[in-house]
């Protein structure tokens, strides 16, 4: 994180603004297949256009190729939309899919917080694509099927109606200076809820907002393993962002580098907090022609082709 210092904090600010954004916008209860692009076998053809109009999994076994942030998935499932301790949101996005693992992960823990009684139930965002692969709006990652957005809202004790799905928003839990979390919002049960996902042995990852890890930080338990896995990143403030590790069956999977060693509670967290992070320069809008327009094909795993391709 340290190497984003502030020249390219507005930068990132900006990416994270507008993933934000995109995670809280609301859905359509009419959603309209994309038109079919003019030329899909272009070279230069943002490798999104094609994944984000493939609207079904390949039929072949589950596996995971790539990277979170440069990869795809073939066998992919989805999680069900409506559990005994889970909703899905944005139904009109397709982005309830995973790699069977992370289906797995997210049943067991919905059922686990909900029989403890520290959270009613999980409100499941943005996973993956049917096919992984990278997404037209709102996330760099979340393209191999084991990355999952829980938002910082439970699941209410009734099952919400298609329109709320769509449009309701997730709870911000970020203090407005943003130096920490909102004590009108944060309850107890959110540090439970984290610390739940975070014992799990198949989590890599999970990115919080810095004022988020903070107040997790606070925690007293003298175990203080699971906070290592816990890491601030941009944005945040209304959801988390469990990263599961490569699964067994898939050997073209990119591990992600381990974190650094300690609780990541010391010097790199308070970072977050300095002003040039907190309110950054602006810096002037590039020109058109340095804009990137993302991942080519060319630039995925090789196997990402039949990936897309496969019926």
């Amino acid at each position: 994180m340290r190497t984003c210092l502030t020249r390219h904090a507005l930068c990132l600010l900006l990416v994270v603004a507008a993933t934000g954004a995109v995670a809280q916008d609301k859905g359509t209860l009419e959603p309209h297949a994309l038109p079919p692009l003019a030329h899909p076998d272009d070279p230069k053809t943002p490798a999104k256009e094609l994944f984000g109009r493939k609207t079904a999994p390949t039929k072949d076994e589950p596996k995971v190729v790539g990277f979170y942030a440069n990869g795809c998935l073939a066998g992919g499932t989805a999680l069900p939309i409506n559990g005994p301790a889970w909703q899905v949101m944005r139904l009109s996005r397709n982005r309830n899919w995973g790699h069977p693992t992370l289906i797995r992960f997210l049943e067991n823990l919905a059922t686990k917080v909900h029989k403890a009684g520290t959270w009613n139930g999980l409100l499941v965002g943005d996973m993956s694509q049917p096919r992984g692969g990278p997404m037209i709006t709102g996330h760099a990652s979340h393209q191999v099927g084991l990355d999952a957005d829980i938002w910082l809202t439970p699941m209410p004790d009734r099952e919400l109606t298609r329109l709320e799905r769509e449009e309701m928003s997730a709870i911000n839990a970020v203090a407005e200076d943003r130096r920490d979390v909102d004590p009108k919002i944060w309850t107890p049960g959110h540090l439970a809820l984290i610390k739940a996902a975070a014992h799990d042995p198949q989590v890599e990852r999970i990115f919080v907002n810095a004022a988020i890890k903070k107040a997790l930080c606070r925690d007293t338990d003298p175990d203080r393993a699971w906070m290592t896995k816990v890491r601030a990143y941009w944005g945040h403030d209304y959801h988390f962002h469990v990263r599961l590790q490569c699964p067994a069956d898939s050997s073209e999977c990119k591990p992600q580098a381990p974190p650094p060693p300690g609780d990541g509670c010391g010097k790199d967290l308070n970072w977050w907090f300095t002003d040039a992070v907190l309110h950054p320069k602006p810096e002037p809008e590039p020109a058109p022609e340095h804009k990137k327009t993302g991942l080519t094909m060319a630039k995925l795993p090789p196997a990402c082709r039949g990936v897309l391709n496969a019926p």
